[in-house]
């Protein structure tokens, strides 16, 4: 089709329904069927609007969480890059639209432990939408909590406690248990960090319940939170408690991500490390007497 034609109506009806598909089974974590569904969406957008269409910014943010969250890191930079390239060849740089992508660019580079390098990115994106929105408005205020989670990469924690604990009062408020789910499990690696393990243990299990709830026993990121209170739980000395919680993290992570993620390399570093601090302490526990 020329992109100058305006498409069908019944092609435009696919493409809506191959986003939301796509969408669908990468919120189940269901990551490959969402690829292949993308994939078919972005073609057909390529081929109803043109490859330069700014109409292919939103699939191919989206398209980039879904690179994220199954481990194609690179995939995603590239997907993001071209939105963000797209979008500000239409907007202009100070529109708040751009600020989802600034703070997605931000939320990549915090998967890939690349913290100084988010860090601008995800603040750029909490200026954009504060201008244009105002200091109060929701939005804002999930900019401000992934901007947190980059300045605890760089252990910047005075800065990053008070945006989780003002988000969480917000989203209690509100009943947003997804959100306070996120939060919760944010908050908690903060007050891990700074030797507040009680006060830790009780964020990750209310996280961990909050999540259930809401995204079913089996998500991964459900696996996220099971990997992070294992690792306190270890930390607070009891290591049957922990041990079961990364092997159940490992089965959820293995059956939604490829061998070669970082969540399962980690969660199975973790498990290692475990088991030779068992080791070790096994070996230096004083032998029975010889009768």
């Amino acid at each position: 089709m020329n992109p100058l034609e305006p498409p069908a109506k019944a092609e435009l009806a696919r493409l809506g329904q191959l986003h939301a598909e796509a969408d669908r089974l990468c919120q189940q974590g269901l990551y490959e069927p969402s690829r292949l569904a993308f994939e078919q969406a972005i073609a057909l957008a390529e081929r109803l609007f043109g490859a330069d269409s700014p109409a292919l910014v939103p699939l191919l943010n989206n398209r980039a969480v879904l690179g994220k969250y199954s481990g194609d890191f690179d995939q995603a930079q590239r997907s993001y890059e071209r939105a963000l390239t797209l979008a500000l060849n239409q907007t202009g740089p100070e529109h708040p639209d751009l600020a989802t992508l600034y703070h997605n660019l931000g939320g990549l580079a915090h998967a890939r432990g690349e913290f100084e390098r988010g860090e601008p990115l995800a603040r750029r994106a909490v200026e954009i939408r504060e201008r244009a929105l105002g200091p109060d408005h929701l939005q804002v205020l999930a900019d401000r909590v992934a901007w947190a989670g980059l300045l605890d990469g760089l252990r910047r924690f005075d800065e990053s406690e008070p945006i989780y604990r003002q988000a969480l009062a917000i989203y209690d408020a509100l009943d947003d248990r997804l959100e306070m789910a996120v939060t919760l499990n944010n908050l908690a690696t903060v007050c891990a960090a700074r030797g507040n393990l009680d006060e830790a243990l009780d964020h990750y299990r209310r996280a961990l319940a909050l999540k259930e709830a809401a995204l079913g026993s089996t998500h991964p990121d459900v696996a996220l939170t099971l990997n992070n209170l294992a690792l306190l739980r270890k930390q607070q000395g009891d290591l049957a408690d922990a041990a079961q919680l990364y092997q159940r993290a490992l089965g959820i992570f293995e059956r939604s991500l490829p061998n070669d993620h970082p969540r399962v390399v980690a969660c199975r570093h973790n498990i290692d490390k475990l088991a030779r601090l068992h080791q070790r302490l096994a070996l230096s526990q004083p032998s029975g007497s010889a009768r």
